[in-house]
């Protein structure tokens, strides 16, 4: 694991992938680990991180979305309630990804990264701040509900991760205008899981009878 004072601080796109390459010098890397990376004590990167995790190659693992969806309702959630250092369960801190996958994450994303940071900087910071920050961390719970019922469909999650990625890189970067943006990707994650309504029970369905209980 990376030591905290080698830590890179993450700001946007490109400081997060630099971190998270370093998370780890294993050949699996666990939750508790990018956490770590990008500082526990940090909202806007953590979410930031989660909502990266959700798009990436490491939710490939079966349950991946899942696990991340309560890691995300649990870190919001405490956010919301003001603690300055969330908790999360052990087994959770502990559930581990191959690096592999993580590195493939960061190298696809890596370019798209470069472009969307340009776009990104301070302004209507107070925006970022409480009440606001309570507000993006309401909305982040919101994302993570939504996140379970889509995960029955594929590539449902990635809605409400990339709603994730949009709060999260307004508070690193401090960035007002974003936030507002973030708002009207979670409205529309709302409206997609309205919309595929019918496909999530038919994926339920399908779950169901995979575990012979339907």
């Amino acid at each position: 694991m990376c030591n905290n004072h080698l830590m890179t601080k993450v700001r946007n796109l490109e400081t997060l992938l630099t971190s998270l390459l370093d998370s780890s010098d294993d050949e699996d890397v666990t939750v508790e680990e990018l956490l770590e990376a990008v500082g526990r004590r940090s909202h806007g990167p953590v979410i930031l991180m989660l909502g990266f995790v959700t798009v990436s190659p490491l939710t490939l693992i079966p349950g991946a979305n899942w696990l991340v969806a309560l890691v995300t309702l649990i870190f919001s959630f405490q956010v919301l309630m003001g603690q300055k250092r969330p908790w999360l369960p052990r087994r959770a801190l502990q559930f581990s990804f191959d690096e592999d996958l993580l590195e493939r994450g960061v190298a696809i994303a890596s370019p798209w990264a470069r472009r969307i940071d340009k776009f990104v900087k301070p302004r209507l910071s107070p925006l970022t701040t409480s009440p606001f920050l309570q507000l993006a961390a309401i909305a982040c719970i919101g994302a993570s509900l939504i996140t379970f019922p889509l995960g029955l469909v594929p590539f449902g999650p990635v809605a409400p991760g990339l709603t994730l990625i949009a709060f999260g890189l307004a508070l690193s970067a401090r960035d007002g205008i974003l936030l507002l943006l973030a708002l009207v990707l979670w409205v529309a994650s709302v409206y997609l899981l309205i919309r595929m309504i019918p496909r999530i029970v038919e994926g339920y369905e399908h779950f169901l009878s995979l575990i012979g209980l339907g």
